[in-house]
């Protein structure tokens, strides 16, 4: 009987310690993220495109990223070793969602197995610094007969001129027009003027918006349907015409400048989250990109096509895109460490034939999202800081810092 109660006690002893412990591993983990809901449900839309992704390995990736995100290292490794062992250039040790794996050994293995194959490169040098901290900006635009820059910010809701000895002021000042946050910029080099994207991240308040050269506003478009809308990258076909990418309503717009009005451009794939818009020289051919590659249009059929790869490396992520002299420039930030890239195309710009590595593994490619092709130089933010920035507001204020902008001169 004896034995029987000291049995009894130690159980509830045990118990009793099970459960505090138990109780202090909950009080100690991690709390999962303010976004986890929204993260949970795109990973189940990646993993039902998985099977058809003209891309597996920019969607493994992702799935990746967003395991690690929610905390799930375990998943994630999985996913990334997957995603790695394509070799397609992928470079989990430059994203902040595995920090917590870097003393893993696989971890480890993975991005010494990136590195081997992916080296260094660095062509770029520093042009311009602009002193104001707290812009956060994403989009960038050069007036090519006066060499003067134009910069977006997203925090600030205001857009700023670099003229070509660095001097910088206001285009447009902080709180005028009561604008949202810019995205996309681009000129227009009859007159001066300056088309913009406003791109708040909940999706409430996306425009189109025109400054006349002196920084008036001249016109506001917001989209075509209700919804959420975060209209991003934009560029110039003549004087008649705009096309721009949404990034949360997955689609791509034709603005017709004299009707006003949107019309939705129907494409050969689904695309998720269209970012950088390129057109080429002759204006025959739109490309947009998305997470997971590069689709073209022939604007004279409207027939698209998914870009061919030229070899084992992704075309997928291309936050800037722009052509230059029958080729494609890359602003490539969702690979984990951030690369600029220039695709050598075919001559019927269908096909991928080069692919040369720009920029990566440098100091210049800190967190570069946008830039703007004069000449033969592409200008480029170095450390935009967009990781700083959640929920329309700076994370921490203590980690702003100045921006750079970069030049590097383009391979014909």
């Amino acid at each position: 009987m004896k034995t029987s109660i000291l049995v009894l006690q130690c159980l509830v002893l045990f118990a009793g310690l099970a459960q505090m412990s138990a109780q202090s591993d909950q009080a100690n983990a991690p709390s999962p993220p303010a976004d986890a809901a929204d993260t949970k449900k795109e990973i189940q839309q990646i993993e039902a495109l998985l099977p058809n992704v003209p891309d597996r390995g920019a969607a493994l990736f992702l799935i990746a990223h967003d395991y690690a995100h929610l905390g799930n290292m375990e998943e994630g490794l999985s996913f990334l070793k997957q995603c790695v062992a394509l070799e397609e250039g992928f470079d989990p040790g430059g994203d902040v969602a595995f920090a917590p794996l870097k003393d893993n050994r696989e971890f480890k293995e993975l991005n010494e197995r990136v590195h081997a194959r992916y080296a260094p490169v660095h062509r770029a040098h520093l042009v311009f610094t602009v002193p104001e901290k707290g812009l956060i900006p994403e989009g960038l635009a050069v007036n090519r007969k006066t060499g003067t820059l134009y910069m977006g910010s997203l925090n600030r809701h205001k857009i700023v001129k670099i003229s070509r000895t660095g001097d910088v002021t206001d285009f447009i000042h902080a709180g005028q027009y009561s604008i949202g946050p810019i995205c996309g910029l681009k000129v227009e080099e009859a007159d001066g003027s300056v088309w913009a994207n406003t791109c708040s991240d909940d999706g409430a308040g996306a425009e189109l918006l025109h400054f006349n050269r002196t920084g008036r506003l001249t016109g506001h478009f917001p989209p075509p349907t209700p919804g959420a809308h975060l209209f991003n990258d934009l560029v110039l076909r003549g004087r008649q015409e705009i096309f721009l990418t949404d990034s949360l309503a997955n689609r791509v717009y034709r603005f017709d400048r004299r009707q006003r009005r949107f019309t939705e451009l129907t494409l050969m794939r689904a695309i998720y989250y269209p970012n950088g818009i390129a057109l080429s020289d002759d204006g025959h051919m739109l490309y947009i990109a998305d997470a997971f590659g590069i689709v073209v249009v022939d604007l004279r059929n409207k027939n698209s096509r998914e870009i061919e790869g030229g070899g084992p490396t992704t075309l997928s992520g291309a936050d800037g895109l722009y052509w230059h002299r029958n080729s494609l420039i890359a602003v490539q930030n969702s690979l984990g460490s951030a690369r600029i890239a220039q695709f050598l195309l075919a001559p019927d710009g269908l096909k991928v034939t080069a692919v040369i590595p720009l920029e990566y593994q440098s100091s210049l490619v800190t967190l570069p999202t946008t830039g703007a092709v004069e000449g033969d130089k592409l200008y480029f933010m170095s450390n935009t800081q967009v990781d700083n920035f959640k929920n329309n507001k700076v994370v921490d204020p203590a980690k702003l810092e100045p921006i750079r902008i970069a030049v590097l001169e383009l391979q014909h």
